[in-house]
């Protein structure tokens, strides 16, 4: 495939853009492979992200990938700002404190009211404990927004002092920055939406967080230059929504271009300890709920004994012992294999000696029924059949390319009878697969942001 054409000039320099994003970058792929994209087209390209030392990424300069710039900015860490605060936030919980940094985890649900007639009085532990995990959760919500803030204030600072061209806000929680960054100057703002953030899967009782996400959307995406995302039905909405004048430019995040590897070449069997006798279905991504996971153990029970399902990824410890216990209680668990997770760029490769792979996204928000998984283009470009839930977009990438079956989501038993039948005949769906990666690369989805962005920075972009 020929080169992207280089982008345009500033003032006889290469144009400066700073990408925006509120995670540390180093396993976000899509945001390397866009850094590294514009790098490639001619900018000067540089991630603004933030710390976190616990996994090796302090604040200040650094690198991603293959020796893309990064800046990541300082995080807001209580235990070292505010170690009394921390000391009686850990007690408010009923844990000691144990001293080291630690990022607080998810609010704790309050416990489900008693009967009346076992209704605790404001002195009993039950009360106590609902107070403190009431206390908690209001506790979580104020840092959550004010380590935000904290690194919306790092992220502008870091950002004006470039002088960038073009901010690119890679979803919605970094737009703020993006505009306050351009405020006052010749810069453009590009909005990526890598979800439909106003409808993703978020707890249901935030009451003022959602008039915020819709103001800041709302602004930021009739302030930007050039809007981006990542599955044509999101692009459909953010259109309609926000009454934009072009529809927004789609960039699927699908892996870069590269032969599909053998069978042979897989790990996935290696990591799990299975043979060669073992017929093996894959996942990939994050162990968690809203993926299926339950569904898929369950179809697992339905399939024969020598199917074996392997997940490749990572999950919370709590998750992933609810799913073992599943597993248990399924009498499958001597057929699932949790192997960890490895670098992206490594799973297509990892995963070519499964027999199929699953792609299921329960819809239970609207971003879920319009999302592109990651694990689809994966496992296209490991060359496996695909099994994927019935959503539109996912299902409309699979029938055109003719890799896989579309099941419908509402029982396990569906998802069994779809393994089924392509356990049945591997062979035609394999060799669409390959055909497909020749088609669904990384360049072919960039070449459409590079001519956004020539027409950003040559004034052409539609306002």
């Amino acid at each position: 495939m020929a080169e992207p054409p280089r982008l345009p000039t500033v003032g006889g320099r290469p144009a400066r853009v700073v990408s925006l994003v509120y995670n540390d970058a180093s396993a976000d792929s899509r945001v390397q492979k866009t850094a590294a994209t514009l790098r490639a087209a001619g900018a000067d390209a540089l991630v603004v992200a933030i710390s976190r030392e616990v996994a090796g990424h302090p604040p200040g300069p650094g690198t991603l990938g293959d020796g893309l710039p990064v800046h990541r900015v300082h995080d807001l860490d209580l235990t070292r700002l505010l170690p009394r605060t921390t000391r009686a936030w850990r007690r408010l919980r009923g844990r000691a404190p144990d001293g080291g940094p630690r990022t607080p985890s998810a609010p704790v649900p309050a416990p489900a009211a008693a009967p009346p007639s076992a209704e605790p009085s404001p002195t009993t532990p039950a009360a106590s404990s609902t107070a403190r995990a009431v206390a908690v959760d209001l506790w979580m919500r104020l840092y959550q927004t004010v380590r935000l803030g904290h690194w919306w204030y790092g992220a502008v600072r870091t950002a004006r002092g470039l002088e960038p061209d073009v901010v690119h806000a890679n979803d919605a929680n970094t737009l703020v920055p993006a505009l306050l960054t351009t405020m006052g100057t010749p810069g453009q703002v590009v909005y990526d939406s890598h979800e439909l953030w106003r409808r993703r899967n978020t707890r249901q009782d935030r009451w003022l967080a959602p008039a915020v996400d819709a103001l800041v959307e709302t602004v930021g995406t009739r302030l930007a230059a050039g809007v981006i995302t990542v599955s044509p039905s999101i692009a459909t909405w953010l259109q309609d929504r926000y009454h934009l004048a072009q529809t927004p430019t789609l960039v699927r995040n699908i892996p870069t271009a590269r032969p599909t590897p053998a069978p042979a070449e897989g790990r996935l069997r290696e990591l799990a300890g299975l043979g060669p006798e073992a017929r093996v279905v894959s996942y990939t991504g994050s162990i968690t709920t809203g993926r299926g996971l339950e569904e898929t153990v369950d179809a697992l029970a339905l399939l024969d004994d020598d199917v074996h399902l392997v997940l490749l990824g990572y999950g919370a410890p709590q998750y992933v012992e609810r799913l073992l216990r599943r597993a248990r209680t399924e009498g499958v668990a001597d057929r699932m294999h949790l192997v960890g997770s490895v670098p992206s760029a490594q799973v297509p490769q990892t995963l070519a000696d499964a027999d199929v792979a699953v792609v299921y996204v329960r819809p239970i928000c609207l971003s879920y029924l319009y999302s592109l998984p990651n694990k689809l283009f994966e496992s296209i470009h490991a060359g496996l059949p695909i099994v994927a839930a019935d959503l539109p977009d996912t299902a409309e990438v699979v029938r055109r390319h003719g890799v896989g079956e579309v099941f419908d989501a509402r029982t396990p038993a569906d998802l069994a009878a779809a393994i089924r039948t392509v356990l049945a005949d591997p062979g035609h769906y394999r060799q669409a697969a390959v055909a497909a990666a020749r088609d669904l690369t990384w360049e072919r989805e960039a070449a459409r942001m590079v001519a956004l962005y020539d027409r950003v920075l040559t004034g052409r972009a539609a306002r």
